[in-house]
């Protein structure tokens, strides 16, 4: 069996877990999904709520708490650790795939217990995130039982992407049967430039469709569409997608989750562009739908990274040269091609693990 280990501080780290599991389970392969703040104690679990909010209204703050996490990983609870690793011994677990740097502690630890375990530490990000960076250096030496092996989804290869997880069977929808609207977001904790951007592109005549974090962050009476995920779930409450429905102008929504993929991706599909900060999940829809990003500020050193490689690879433009463009589609329209090249040579990471399985 396969446990594959997310974390539900970031949804750009928890949903691509949860597509891997749901390509996997699709083809018949055993899965587990585990949310590392499930393993948490409860005090430290229910002041991510508090940290969420915090970080949403100030990105500032949220890059000093990125900063602070480097030098003070998460530790999990030992009584739940140790309930997890007899888990997964009973489900013959012999493939973890880390989505966090913060279960490392835990794989090398059933690793001792388990010889012969693989592990795969799957970055979503071009280069390592602050959990892959400070779990590592925080594991003794003698606890090192694994040997994981990295697993980079926005690896550059021959002028395209080495590997990815598809999110949907479908072919991306030709650019000129797309809307003209553009997808504003801040990513699954709404933090970043995002919302300064949004009223800039209203004033400029650009039809959005804005994802709010909260009520407060709905325009109400605006001529653009808002949607939100439900801000009373977590992602430690189940194993499901995000709740994810369009916000009512009486500031209703009717909550709904995708089966098979996050809802937000529908969004995308038909978008022109992502207007967004760089962040890794933000790029495997932007392959997986072939939508250019408008590429807003980052979050830490690793999103700067994301942005380069975006860049470089002519799938993303920075904010303020699309600005210079005139908001140009045409050179929107250009990106998009190049991703329809990208992704049609690009491997699937579970097609891989698939295969490995059957054999």
């Amino acid at each position: 069996m396969i446990a594959v280990l997310t974390s539900g501080v970031a949804l750009g780290v928890h949903v691509p877990g949860l597509l891997l599991a749901r390509r996997l389970a699709e083809a018949g392969v055993p899965v587990r999904v585990d949310v590392l703040e499930n393993h948490l104690s409860r005090a430290a679990r229910e002041r991510i709520p508090a940290s969420k909010n915090a970080f949403h209204r100030d990105f500032r703050l949220a890059l000093a708490g990125q900063r602070l996490s480097r030098r003070n990983p998460t530790v999990p609870d030992d009584r739940l650790v140790e309930e997890l690793l007899t888990a997964w011994d009973a489900d013959g677990v012999d493939l973890l795939v880390l989505f966090s740097g913060f279960w490392l502690p835990t794989a090398h630890r059933y690793a001792a217990r388990r010889p012969g375990v693989r592990v795969h530490a799957c970055h979503v990000d071009s280069v390592a995130s602050a959990s892959f960076v400070s779990a590592a250096a925080a594991v003794p030496d003698g606890l090192r039982a694994a040997d994981p092996r990295d697993i980079w989804l926005l690896e550059e290869h021959d002028g395209g992407i080495a590997r990815t997880i598809p999110v949907d069977p479908r072919p991306p929808v030709p650019w000129l049967r797309r809307s003209a609207r553009f997808l504003i977001h801040g990513g699954g904790w709404g933090m970043g430039t995002y919302a300064a951007r949004s009223r800039e592109l209203g004033e400029h005549g650009l039809a959005l469709d804005i994802v709010a974090y909260e009520p407060a962050d709905v325009a109400h009476g605006s001529t653009h569409r808002h949607f939100m995920i439900d801000p009373e779930w977590h992602p430690w409450h189940d194993t499901g997608f995000p709740p994810f429905g369009t916000v009512r102008p009486d500031g209703t929504v009717d909550y709904r989750r995708g089966e098979s993929h996050h809802s937000s991706f529908l969004l995308t599909r038909e978008a022109k562009a992502v207007v967004s900060k760089p962040g890794g999940g933000t790029l495997m829809d932007s392959l997986a739908a072939a939508t250019p990003v408008v590429l807003l500020e980052p979050f830490g050193d690793h999103e700067a990274r994301n942005a380069d490689l975006w860049q470089g690879l002519g799938f993303g433009i920075p904010y303020d040269e699309w600005q210079d463009s005139g908001w140009s589609t045409s050179l929107l329209e250009r990106l998009h091609h190049n991703l329809l090249d990208a992704r049609a040579r690009t491997a699937g990471y579970p097609q891989h693990l698939i295969e490995e399985a059957m054999r």
